[in-house]
């Protein structure tokens, strides 16, 4: 059994940053779904104060959980609101969620480099929320952009340069 690792993220429509993790070095596993939310089993149509997220299976031998976050704030505006694109409200929020201290001095640390970057024209937005339990996404949600090669994204690389 490898020794792999999972992180918690959420930027945006969950479909988008999917797909572009799926194929980064290190990513194992890739899996939609609901967290940070108020209710049990959530769905797509009910998921009331949950974020679209992401869980990465990656493996700790070829990639970190800082590179992840390096990469995550590359691909997402992490300086608007509850907003991607054209998604709107607080299922569409930047998130990171730690599972512990070390990543979320991590996480923290990372949104200052990115902040002192400035290549955001806003300050960095994203919220540091303690992981509880991740809700995965319906079966049609899973691999979206596989299925749909035509189906709407926001995501995008926007610096190809690395934050450190």
């Amino acid at each position: 059994m490898k020794n792999y690792k999972k992180a918690y993220i959420a930027g945006g429509c969950f479909w988008g940053v999917e797909d572009l993790f799926r194929v980064r070095p290190g990513i194992k596993d890739t899996e939609v779904g609901y967290l940070g939310g108020d209710n049990e089993n959530p769905t797509y149509r009910n998921h009331p104060g949950h974020a679209e997220g992401i869980e990465l299976t990656y493996d700790p031998n070829e990639t970190s959980f800082n590179i992840i976050l390096d990469y995550f704030f590359r691909i997402h505006d992490p300086s608007t609101v509850d907003r991607q694109g054209n998604d709107r409200g607080s299922s569409y929020r930047s998130a990171i969620f730690f599972q512990n201290q070390d990543e979320k001095r991590d996480a923290k640390k990372m949104i200052e480099i990115v902040d002192d970057s400035r290549k955001w024209e806003g300050k960095v937005v994203t919220t540091l929320e303690p992981f509880t339990k991740f809700w995965p996404a319906e079966p049609e949600h899973q691999d979206y952009l596989v299925k749909q090669p035509n189906g709407y994204t926001c995501h995008f690389e926007r610096f190809e340069e690395s934050f450190v």
